[in-house]
């Protein structure tokens, strides 16, 4: 069954948020909202929104990237969390499974516990967990600390297309995957004119959201609080291909203790970036989602 892609635009504070639509050619079996990471954009999830050819997708730009990357501060969860729930909204979905990669987690778990009633179930991936601050890091070395290159990144400019092409082609994340999948997410994350093009994601909003993601009380106490299903799904590798990933096994035991009614995975084989731009990476995300959509009510529109 083919999909039909498209962008829509909806209405949020200070202006218009920016989001991808898939839907199917037929009424949909429900309905999917898929929310990217820090510096990333909807085209993180081409390759997982495909393998849901019934159902519909939606993905936004956060506030602060792709094309929602002009949309001003007030940045942060709760921010992200109250344009997600004017996406809802906007498109008129009733209920979702709500999936986030990276700090895309964070505002998934923030918008499902603010309104559990649209969030039929929540899948985190290598993110949403708080990440601890590395002892005697000041709050200005937080964002460098955690996300490294990622942040470095947001400060160069290129050429043209093929110069940043070229960059990520020797990312070592992308060693022997740097698919059309990342050359599509790699090309929609350029903008400016030539010869001083620049990656789309705002700095400012980077650095800010950057800061919340080793969590506050009132984030951990709300992870508590999700009353839906909930599966996090752990990247053995970290941003750039290495180990210790962002999430160690030890850290994990440890969240699992504190969060029993979470179910936890390990996707094989991949690193931060290719559990969802890789082929292997998707079909494993894909099949923990379908566990829930299993139990997914048919589409409700609002």
């Amino acid at each position: 069954m083919m999909k039909r892609y498209r962008t829509i635009s909806c209405p949020v504070a200070g202006g218009k948020l920016t989001a991808a639509l898939w839907e199917p050619e037929l009424p949909a079996l429900g309905t999917i909202m898929l929310v990217h990471g820090i510096t990333a954009s909807h085209m993180s999830w081409p390759l997982i929104a495909a393998a849901f050819p019934q159902h519909r997708v939606i993905a936004p730009d956060l506030r602060g990237r792709g094309a929602s990357r002009t949309l001003p501060a007030p940045f942060g969860m709760p921010q992200h969390a109250a344009d997600i729930d004017a996406l809802f909204d906007a498109t008129e979905t009733a209920s979702a499974l709500v999936v986030g990669h990276s700090m895309g987690g964070f505002v998934a778990a923030t918008f499902a516990a603010q309104h559990p009633e649209r969030v039929s179930g929540l899948v985190l991936i290598d993110g949403g967990l708080p990440i601890p601050a590395p002892e005697g890091t000041s709050l200005e070395e937080l964002p460098q600390v955690i996300l490294g290159p990622a942040a470095e990144r947001l400060s160069m400019t290129f050429a043209d297309h093929a110069s940043y092409q070229n960059f990520w082609a020797q990312h070592p994340a992308f060693e022997g995957d740097f698919t059309q999948a990342v050359r599509d997410y790699v090309d929609y994350d350029l903008v400016g004119s030539e010869p001083h093009l620049h990656p789309a994601s705002n700095i400012a909003a980077v650095s800010f959201d950057a800061l919340q993601l080793s969590g506050d009380t009132r984030y951990r106490a709300a992870l508590d609080t999700l009353s839906m299903p909930v599966h996090f799904i752990r990247a053995p590798r970290g941003l750039l291909n290495q180990v210790p990933a962002l999430y160690s096994p030890e850290q994990c035991v440890d969240w699992r203790s504190e969060l029993p009614h979470v179910k936890f995975h390990e996707a094989p084989d991949v690193n931060h970036y290719t559990i969802t731009l890789a082929q292997r990476g998707a079909d494993f995300v894909a099949g923990v989602m379908g566990e829930l959509l299993a139990n997914q009510p048919r589409e409700v529109r609002a």
